[in-house]
């Protein structure tokens, strides 16, 4: 049986790069290795090479957890690599390339855990759905979203649904915090139009749109979002006081979350709304003022701060501008605390004396949020141990993306606890 770094390296030979030619051989080899280990995998296409692999697994309840993963990554320029990004190359005990954190090595871990289980005949104590999606990196139109509408009946019973970024370990002095996420930020990307009058750019402008545009961008560029402490996040800083021995001031949270370091990057990009513009599209000749001008600004908001952030986006915009959603997600919200997450929290320190896991909220999104539209309550679970010099939320999309081998073996430990 290959291992689960084996796996990994494998997965992300695959270049399953959304946008790309999708995620067809990828998902071929997960239902292979699922049949190979007797399980029946159903494969369906939202489009053609879209590909998604679900499979269920007969537990002593069938009251169901689901595990989810994808199987699109983002785009690498191998120029910047230390090695091909698609080589899944293994070096100095880690798994190199696009995906490996986000999120190859998960499904790598899920599919070593159950054909691990499969094999020595253990049975789940629960019945289990595994999930391996396309189209994640993008809106999960191709992927989770055509899943939970066009093949509902393969989540029925599904009450809890673990995923990607969450349950991986933050070194602290004698710790290791390990955060579990039990929400995150809702999703609303928006496409803003500004209409004005053509004319010669010689002339005095009568209704410039590009600067109407660009005076909007401004505006929320530089606006300071205020805090806002959910309960979720009030809980993460409390967890975290108590475990470094230090007084974390709720009043000052930007030079506190500086102040804490990887500590603080559990906490800094959730305590407040966020819009960033990411990108422009106006005008077609250098002398001409043109009669609309287009952008695009991903805004994210926390668990119940939908309305407050949309008023204020619509009064930084101002009336000239107009909106609509390239896409809109709601925020969603896991029970915390709740027996589940002692269930999660448990099987970290049983495999982990140091462990110390903490509610977490994430700063951006996930599949969750396509299984939160039929009651499923999702929490961020991959479970890593990780060396304290990985930048974890820096390989993120980044450059030199790898995982340890020795993380990803704990995860499968810590999986196979969870399940049996």
């Amino acid at each position: 049986m290959k291992s689960v770094a084996e796996i990994c390296s494998d997965l992300i030979r695959f270049d399953t790069t959304n946008p790309g030619s999708g995620e067809r051989p990828a998902a071929e080899y997960v239902a292979t290795l699922l049949a190979d280990a007797g399980l029946d995998p159903v494969v369906f296409e939202s489009a053609p090479k879209r590909t998604t692999v679900v499979a269920r697994i007969d537990g002593d309840s069938p009251d169901a957890l689901l595990i989810h993963g994808h199987l699109d990554v983002v785009p690498a320029d191998p120029a910047e690599w230390r090695m091909h990004p698609f080589s899944g190359e293994i070096v100095d005990d880690c798994v190199y390339g696009r995906g490996a954190v986000d999120m190859k090595g998960s499904c790598a871990m899920t599919l070593a855990t159950v054909l691990d289980l499969a094999a020595r005949g253990v049975r789940p104590k629960r019945d289990l759905v595994l999930a391996f999606l396309a189209d994640e990196e993008a809106t999960g139109d191709f992927g989770s979203r055509h899943a939970v509408t066009e093949h509902r009946e393969l989540f029925d019973g599904v009450t809890e649904a673990i995923s990607e970024s969450g349950g991986f370990s933050v070194a602290s002095g004698e710790h290791r915090v390990y955060p579990i996420a039990v929400g995150e930020r809702g999703t609303a990307w928006m496409r803003l139009t500004a209409r004005g009058v053509a004319g010669h750019g010689s002339r005095p402008a009568v209704d410039n749109p590009v600067a109407t545009m660009a005076h909007a961008l401004s505006r929320v560029a530089a606006h300071q979002w205020p805090v806002r402490l959910t309960p979720s996040v009030a809980a993460l800083i409390g967890n975290l006081s108590e475990i470094t021995g230090q007084r974390i001031d709720v009043d000052r949270l930007d030079e506190e979350a500086v102040r804490l370091g990887p500590l603080g990057s559990l906490f800094k990009g959730q305590i407040r709304n966020s819009a960033n513009p990411t990108m422009l599209d106006a005008g077609y000749k250098v002398n001409v003022v043109p009669s609309t001008a287009g952008a695009h600004v991903d805004g994210r908001y926390l668990p119940g701060l939908r309305d407050e952030f949309l008023e204020t986006i619509d009064a930084l915009l101002g009336p000239k501008i107009t909106r609509e959603f390239v896409n809109l997600e709601d925020a969603p919200a896991a029970p915390y605390p709740s027996a589940f997450f002692d269930e999660l929290a448990g099987s970290l320190m049983a495999e982990d004396p140091l462990a110390r896991p903490v509610p977490y909220v994430m700063a951006g999104g996930t599949d969750a949020k396509s299984f939160a539209r039929i009651g499923i309550k999702g929490y961020g679970f991959a479970p890593l141990m990780l060396r304290p010099d990985l930048d974890y939320f820096g390989m993120f999309h980044g450059k030199d993306e790898r995982v340890p081998v020795e993380g990803l073996e704990f995860g499968t430990r810590v999986l196979a606890r969870l399940i049996a």
